[in-house]
């Protein structure tokens, strides 16, 4: 898992780091949502009391931050659960991991809104799996 980190990512690490206390190297975006990373037993943390240190965060980046429970290994059901805190609240039907890649079902509405307009989405989320599972995305 090969992943380089530009500077602006490092820069919403870094505030990350400063206001939640919490330190991850983690960091995505996903329809436009700003995504951290984290251990699930630091989720609750980092999140503060009653969402105070993603409500500060927001305020500051003006943008939309959403926090993710990390993958414990590369099960099917630890991807599954991954990419469904990712695309939340979309559902999908299912989710298949074969050799060379992951493989979401869904239905026409949801496949629509999982793929995006331009394809900006399933561009987005296959660079996600790439860089954290080493596998290659398709929806069906």
């Amino acid at each position: 898992m090969v992943r380089t980190i530009n500077m602006q990512d490092m820069r919403y690490l870094n505030l990350f780091g400063k206001i939640t206390r919490v330190d991850t190297r983690f960091c995505f975006k996903y329809n436009n949502i700003l995504m951290f990373g984290v251990p699930k037993i630091l989720v609750a943390r980092s999140l503060g009391p009653e969402g105070k240190n993603i409500r500060k965060m927001h305020e500051i980046l003006g943008k939309r931050v959403k926090v993710v429970a990390l993958p414990a290994g590369q099960s099917t059901q630890d991807i599954k659960i991954f990419i469904q805190q990712v695309v939340k609240p979309v559902e999908f039907k299912n989710l298949e991991v074969k050799e060379g890649g992951v493989v979401l079902t869904a239905g026409s509405r949801n496949k629509a809104a999982l793929i995006g307009r331009n394809k900006r989405r399933l561009l987005e989320m296959q660079k996600i799996v790439r860089d954290y599972f080493g596998k290659e995305f398709r929806i069906v």
